[in-house]
């Protein structure tokens, strides 16, 4: 299974910083950011978040990057304009 979130995170050490917590949370699943565009405000400027593993708890990866005061939330099709 494939998770993806979008997120605010727009610099690489943060990106870092957050990988590092997924992956002591969540050693099972393999993560990895991709960092974009931030011409546009969130959620149409974002990072993707990417995860990959048998079983992904979405709701609580979300909470905990809220928690955190990371703008999180699970990728849906839609066109920024």
């Amino acid at each position: 299974m494939i998770e993806v979130f979008i997120t605010n995170v727009k610099s690489e050490y943060l990106s870092k910083e957050i990988l590092k917590f997924l992956k002591s949370e969540y050693p099972q699943l393999k993560i990895n950011f991709d960092l974009e565009d931030f011409n546009k405000p969130y959620p149409c400027g974002h990072s993707i978040l990417r995860i990959e593993g048998e079983l992904i708890d979405t709701t609580s990866i979300e909470q905990q990057l809220k928690n955190i005061g990371i703008e999180c939330k699970i990728l849906e099709e839609k066109k920024c304009i």
